[in-house]
């Protein structure tokens, strides 16, 4: 089995660290416009591609750029400048869906990965965009059987990439689904003229819905009105045949979620691949893993298309299904090094020993533990509350853009 690359999402600076502190092997990531996340998240922004750079080498992770939306004449000024400035700051790769991007990329040897949104199912749109690409990501709606008849072809073949090196297939293994073909839908285009092919979409699939027969009136029985938002993929319970598949990157969905969200679901994945590699993967950890990746935000978990099934594993209700929920406390103030001690201001709840609590920030990450000591107002106490001053052990450093929550438990509906 070839070792899997763990591709992480990367939002903003939380995000990216918490990926970098918890086993990605590669991040990819927007900057402001021309990306499939443009308004999800909060993107990056031109100046930050050097910090992002500085940060991914010293831990030898590989930089995605994300270019993957249709683009206009009027883009093109601004993709050539994108493009430019990533080569500038050596990024890896950019991810691409449209020929011009991909065109610009190569006049400036960047390396180019496909985007889903090309939607590749065969193995001859692979030796096609194999002029281009060392790597693609194939389309969500094929099975693992496809999948491998697609790279067992490559080997047998040779189907190599403008590097010289085999061309390298990559899937998403974990995240939000969309109910379009990979991705090309036009429902938030035409009720609020916002293109999801732009990086807008309003997500109107993931609202309430009854469907009605025009002619007569009559309200179709339907035994769940989220008939257009999928539960979410999950692929932690059978990553060994998707390893068997010979895919070389597992990409994990979630620019626009929290950093938490990140650093939960790297983990997790993290720990089942380097399992795999080891001969360890075993059902007793594929459920303490899928405890913790329920913990974080989820429309419910299903296979997608992987194993063959029909789509139809629809969510129960908006937003997320996760068992646990973050509740802010306060803000970081100061950090003493040689005592190794954070001070917080509570601004809004209680805290107590015991508490599961998390610290936020654009360089700290997300790092989440459970309190077993502090001082409040100086003082050991065993709780704090609003207006009081908190000081942590901790051995990672504190800063004042840092925040401190406690996670609870999240009662979720049936």
């Amino acid at each position: 089995m070839q070792k899997i690359e763990l591709m992480a999402p990367a939002g903003n600076f939380e995000s990216l660290q918490a990926a970098l502190d918890n086993g990605a092997d590669s991040v990819y990531f927007g900057v402001e416009q021309l990306n499939m996340r443009a308004r999800a998240s909060i993107n990056f922004t031109l100046g930050d591609l050097e910090e992002i750079s500085k940060r991914c080498k010293t831990k030898s992770v590989r930089t995605y750029l994300t270019l993957n939306t249709i683009i206009y004449d009027h883009d093109l000024s601004i993709v050539k400048t994108l493009v430019k400035r990533a080569k500038e700051a050596d990024i890896t790769a950019i991810i691409a869906m449209d020929q011009a991007v991909i065109a610009i990329a190569r006049e400036l040897d960047m390396e180019v990965h496909i985007s889903t949104q090309i939607n590749i199912t065969n193995l001859e749109t692979v030796k096609f965009y194999a002029m281009f690409a060392d790597t693609m990501v194939l389309s969500r709606e094929l099975s693992l059987r496809q999948v491998k008849h697609i790279t067992e072809q490559i080997e047998k073949e040779q189907i190599k990439g403008p590097s010289g090196r085999l061309v390298e297939i990559e899937i998403f293994g974990h995240g939000a689904l969309c109910m379009a073909i990979s991705g090309k839908c036009y429902m938030s285009l035409h009720a609020y003229n916002s293109s999801a092919n732009r990086g807008a979409c309003k997500q109107n699939c993931r609202k309430k819905y009854t469907v009605i027969d025009q002619e007569t009136g009559v309200e179709m029985e339907l035994d769940n009105e989220y008939i257009m938002s999928p539960k979410d993929l999950c692929t932690i319970d059978f990553l060994d045949q998707v390893a068997d598949a010979g895919i070389k990157v597992l990409k994990i969905e979630g620019r626009g979620r929290s950093p938490e969200y990140v650093a939960k679901v790297i983990k997790c994945y993290r720990e089942a691949i380097d399992s795999l590699e080891k001969g360890a993967y075993s059902k007793e950890q594929v459920i303490s893993w899928m405890q913790d990746l329920e913990k974080v935000y989820n429309r419910g978990f299903w296979s997608g298309y992987y194993l063959g099934q029909k789509l139809g594993e629809w969510s129960k209700g908006s937003g997320s299904h996760a068992t646990q929920k973050k509740v802010y406390i306060g803000k970081g103030v100061h950090y003493f090094p040689k005592a190794k001690i954070g001070e917080f201001k509570i601004e809004a709840y209680d805290i107590s020993l015991g508490d599961t609590i998390l610290i936020t920030g654009p360089t700290t990450g997300a790092k989440e533990f459970e309190l077993k000591e502090m001082l409040v107002n100086d003082i050991q106490q065993q709780k704090g509350t609003k207006g009081d001053v908190i000081t942590i052990p901790l051995d990672f450093r504190v800063r004042p853009s840092d925040k401190l929550y406690k996670i609870v438990e999240n009662k979720v509906e049936a």
